[in-house]
């Protein structure tokens, strides 16, 4: 019987003395880690041609697997997409001003829990909440970990055990299967659905109303759109509704947008968060980290007793935020006090003219051919970009973008080498072409792109740099 070929495999005690790990200075046991799973995968890959088998080669493998392990998880992306809030890219950039503050905040110790002039203990809210109630118009208003914290928390301190009633054409899925019934259902709010999918009239909340209801509550459609024959109950509606039945009225709105976007048509515009507080709803639920373009958080705006209900709730605690997302939000929000709305770098990559943007395409196309060299074809043409983030659905956005078409490589294999690059760069493909949407880049993307295009259209796939 011949010899089990497996016993050919070195040690890894021999793995570990050859240069390419012995060397390393990380810790022994992170060390043996890598060389016992190196020659675990050899034996496992036992008759495959070109398997590693000599100790050196397996050492050089498992520094390589070490090295990989050691870069940071969290890279930055080059976003050519065009999807200006993309949930897998990080959603919001922040603003310079927002950075400056993370980082201040995260450098130094603050007042974040401290009444300076008293020289006692403060609260956290009392920082933001004057900003928000300039810029919304509320009464009161706190932050919480996200939006889904904010409606559970809302549900669960206003309505527990009690109706919460509700229209079908608004019982919506958000991203990852994640659904607003359940987190309803969650808080103990018992639902109570009215209307139908695609009408819901004022007098299906009358007639839906009891003993046992806690609240009318209305969710944003901000990730779809119901056209054709379709019929909903605005906001103010829906106020006076409640109040005629001593309830109270809530809106989850999602997205959130604190002042009107320009370019948008008044069809596809979103809800702003100062009108439908103004239309007599008594808290208005929404996110930070979407339209408005700061941190992720949940931010509650609305009326100063109800307001003060959802602070006091025991849940409120385990959904605070951190010093860092207060300080980024509070610096958003300035700006927006400030009528300085355009420095948020969301607000201004939603609002840039299509004249503007075919500037810049052009201005990228030309880096991109020199970067082509021959190897690819470069143009301009119109196209659409979106919002992004469950924002402006069934909007499009105009925009031009810079086409390139490899001659060697498929457009497949060209992203893919961009996406391996440092920093990495993310794009479109369309029709064997790929895409580079000037809306969503930085300042600096351009000159990083027109490196990283060169070296990814090499013939050999050099595209793991800059």
């Amino acid at each position: 019987m011949p010899d089990d070929p497996r016993r050919a495999l070195p040690s890894v005690h021999a793995v570990l003395a050859e240069p390419a790990l012995a060397a390393l200075a990380v810790p022994a046991p992170e060390r043996r880690a890598v060389a016992a799973r190196a020659v675990a995968d050899a034996r496992a890959r036992i008759g495959h041609a070109g398997a590693p088998a000599t100790a050196a080669e397996l050492a050089s493998a498992a520094a390589a697997a070490l090295a990989a392990t050691r870069q940071a998880p969290l890279r930055p992306v080059i976003n050519a997409t065009g999807v200006v809030l993309h949930t897998n890219l990080g959603r919001a950039v922040l603003a310079d001003a927002a950075v400056a503050a993370v980082v201040q905040a995260a450098a130094h110790y603050s007042n974040l829990e401290y009444d300076l002039e008293a020289g006692e203990r403060g609260s956290r809210a009392t920082l933001v909440e004057p900003l928000l109630c300039a810029v919304t118009g509320a009464e009161a208003a706190f932050v919480v970990n996200n939006n889904a914290g904010a409606v559970f928390l809302c549900l669960k301190a206003l309505a527990d055990g009690r109706e919460v009633i509700v229209s079908r054409g608004e019982l919506v899925e958000i991203g990852d299967g994640f659904r607003v019934p359940d987190v309803m259902r969650e808080s103990g709010a018992r639902l109570v659905e009215v209307g139908t999918t695609n009408r819901t009239h004022a007098r299906d909340y009358e007639q839906a109303v009891g003993a046992d209801t806690a609240l009318l509550f209305k969710a944003h459609p901000s990730n779809f759109r119901l056209r054709g024959f379709a019929a909903a109950v605005d906001a103010a509606s829906l106020a006076a509704i409640a109040h005629a039945h001593d309830l109270l009225a809530v809106m989850d709105l999602g997205s959130g947008l604190i002042v009107p976007l320009a370019g948008v048509a008044a069809a596809d515009a979103e809800p702003v968060v100062p009108d439908l507080l103004a239309a007599g709803l008594d808290l208005v639920l929404f996110s930070g980290d979407k339209l408005v373009g700061g941190p992720q958080c949940g931010i509650v705006a609305g009326r100063r007793d109800v307001v003060a209900r959802l602070r006091r709730h025991p849940l409120a605690r385990a959904l605070r935020v951190d010093k860092m997302t207060l300080a980024a939000l509070m610096a958003t929000l300035a700006l927006y006090r400030e009528g300085r709305a355009d420095a948020v770098p969301t607000m201004a990559m939603l609002s840039a003219p299509p004249a503007a943007l075919l500037r810049r395409a052009q201005a990228l196309a030309r880096r991109l051919r020199r970067a082509a060299g021959g190897r690819a074809a470069v143009g301009v043409r119109p196209a659409l970009s979106q919002a992004g983030g469950g924002s402006l659905p069934d909007v499009g956005l105009q925009t031009s973008v810079v086409e390139v078409r490899p001659n060697a490589i498929g457009a497949s294999a060209l992203a893919a080498r961009l996406r391996r690059g440092s920093p990495a760069v993310v794009a479109r493909i369309e029709s064997e072409a790929v895409l580079f949407d000037p809306r969503t880049l930085l300042g600096g993307d351009a000159r990083i792109l027109e490196e990283r295009l060169s070296a990814a259209l090499a013939p050999e796939d050099t595209g793991r740099g800059r």
